[in-house]
């Protein structure tokens, strides 16, 4: 099997260009016919670009695309899981993951491409009537900060049901796809997969909630925890995880150093990574780090449930100093800052 490290060096058009070189001038005609033209044409500059290609690269660039060929036969004809099975007999368990992590994303993006050339004005004005549900599915398909500005438009009420809908949301299938686009037929047009590709999600509710502004953030909040309040605490996890407090300034991290219980630091620092590490000790005495230090070298066998138990306190502590107006935490780029 080819070396597909060489890769890396090359973009994806220029991987393309290299497979249409390749196969020679007959069979590429044969692809460029199933091609859009301004397609045909970035790919044709690509190909006139690309000059020489040395015998390991473009044996990298085949292997590449056979393997992607392979994953997305797989999926079309049988599904992710008949696609595991298929990948992991010819690739291995590790390729076979990263393979199937590359063509889901791929498929998610190809299939509702065009949402994300829409505005926002446009996308609410074709969603606003539409169900929860059907909200939900659709603003899946669309970029975080795009979502939010949806979002941020509809009633309280219909924002609560929204986000719980996305929240709750693990996969789509085919059908109910097909369903959603004949009950909008008038408003878009996309092409459905042939498989389920996960969309949705608590990762994703709070990757919105982070580009929604902070009047719509506690609405949908206090409305999530009279219905939901389980989710609503889930949800709220996920917006601010322990490795974010290197966005704070460090007047924020000092803040919520002297709310902390020096064990929860020193807990949650076992398994910090270097990065966090710094911001921490770079924000404390030289007599509290010295002490934590010390700590740190004492303290063995730890339980990681123990470890993420203190790292959530600190991040709850963070939660509550921001309630507060006491610190301020920066969120999809949306808070302009005056010192």
């Amino acid at each position: 099997m080819a070396n597909t490290e060489k890769t890396v060096e090359l973009t994806y058009p220029q991987k393309a260009a290299a497979v249409i070189v390749s196969l020679g001038a007959e069979k590429a005609s044969l692809l460029y016919q199933y091609m859009e033209p301004e397609d045909v044409e970035t790919l044709t500059l690509e190909v006139a670009r690309l000059g020489m290609l040395d015998a390991e690269t473009t044996e990298a660039v085949l292997e590449e695309f056979y393997q992607s060929c392979m994953t997305n036969k797989a999926v079309t004809e049988g599904g992710l899981e008949y696609a595991r099975a298929v990948l992991e007999k010819a690739f291995g368990s590790q390729a076979a993951i990263n393979l199937l992590d590359k063509v889901t994303k791929s498929l998610k993006n190809r299939e509702f491409a065009f949402l994300n050339k829409a505005e926002v004005k446009s996308l609410y004005s074709a969603l606003q009537s539409e169900r929860p549900q059907t909200m939900a599915l659709v603003l899946s398909y669309v970029d975080p900060g795009k979502a939010a500005g949806v979002i941020e438009q509809l009633p309280p009420d219909r924002q609560i049901k929204v986000v719980e809908a996305i929240a709750t949301m693990e996969s789509a299938s085919p059908a109910a796809i097909k369903i959603i686009e004949k009950e909008m037929e008038r408003k878009f047009s996309s092409i459905v997969t042939s498989s389920n590709v996960k969309v949705g999600g608590i990762d994703y509710v709070a990757s919105i909630m982070n580009n929604l502004d902070r009047s719509s953030e506690k609405s949908i909040f206090d409305g999530l925890n009279v219905n939901n309040a389980e989710l609503a605490d889930e949800i709220r996890k996920r917006m601010f995880v322990f490795e974010d407090i290197i966005t704070l300034d460090d007047r924020a991290v000092q803040r919520v150093l002297a709310n902390c219980d020096q064990r929860d630091v020193v807990l949650a620092l076992k398994s910090a990574n270097s990065e966090v590490s710094n911001k921490l000790f770079s924000n404390m005495s030289a007599r509290l780090a010295e002490s934590i230090r010390d700590d740190l070298e004492i303290t063995t066998n730890v339980r990681m449930k123990d470890v993420e138990d203190s790292q959530q306190r600190i991040v709850g502590i963070i939660r509550d100093l921001e309630e507060k107006g006491e610190i301020v935490i920066l969120k999809g780029g949306k808070d302009d800052i005056i010192a």
